[in-house]
């Protein structure tokens, strides 16, 4: 594979998995490999009746709110995609 060939490859995995870019750049700077963990917490303001009734509504169908969450932003964004 020409050099060249091989960095457009690289960036096109950097591109889709970014975390594991990043996890190889934390174990060349801590000598560690960082536990896995996809997730990022996220701070967002909203209303506090809204955010209320959706816990309470979440609650009561046994959903749970992050994962809800997380499912209607991966729908917006295949809407755009």
């Amino acid at each position: 594979m020409p050099s060249s060939k091989f960095v457009q490859h690289a960036k096109k995995v950097i591109e889709q998995h970014p975390e594991v870019f990043e996890a190889l750049l934390e174990y060349e700077r801590t000598g560690k490999v960082p536990k896995p963990n996809p997730k990022r917490r996220a701070n967002f303001t909203i209303n506090a009746k809204l955010l209320r009734s959706y816990r309470e509504y979440c609650q009561k169908q046994g959903y749970t709110m992050s994962a809800r969450i997380q499912k209607f932003i991966q729908e917006e964004l295949r809407k755009v995609s």
